[in-house]
């Protein structure tokens, strides 16, 4: 059974920074795609950031990038995403998900197989 588990999130000011983790179990020796997504009061969940298990590559969200930045400990089995100058438009929960993929980052939340409980990020202005 794959259990993802997110921690970091919280309150932050605008301008601020946050670190998210997200501790992954029960994937075994497949190849997987993982990544965050979001989803805000009255929106519908969408793609943050995302990396390839398998070849390596990272993806972003036009909205985020230059400012948060994906990675991971292959040891720990633990995907992080620190968030830098976060906006208020950045307040959302934000969710941990895998999916099995032989290369790639996948984007899309409706094709992730796995998702976290999520964790909230408020950023007041």
């Amino acid at each position: 059974q794959v259990l993802l588990v997110e921690s970091g999130g919280g309150l932050v000011q605008a301008g601020g920074s946050l670190r998210l983790s997200c501790a992954a179990s029960g994937l075994g020796e497949s190849r997987y795609s993982m990544g965050w997504f979001r989803q805000a009061p009255g929106k519908e969940r969408e793609f943050v950031a995302g990396t390839s298990w398998s070849d390596g590559t990272s993806r972003y969200a036009d909205s985020v990038k230059g400012r948060f930045t994906i990675s991971r400990d292959n040891a720990r089995i633990t995907v992080y995403l620190q968030m830098n100058s976060l906006k208020p438009e950045d307040t959302a929960v934000y969710y941990c998900a895998a999916v099995k993929r032989l290369f790639g980052v996948a984007t899309n939340p409706n094709g992730m197989d796995h998702w976290g409980k999520g964790t909230l990020d408020t950023v007041s202005s």
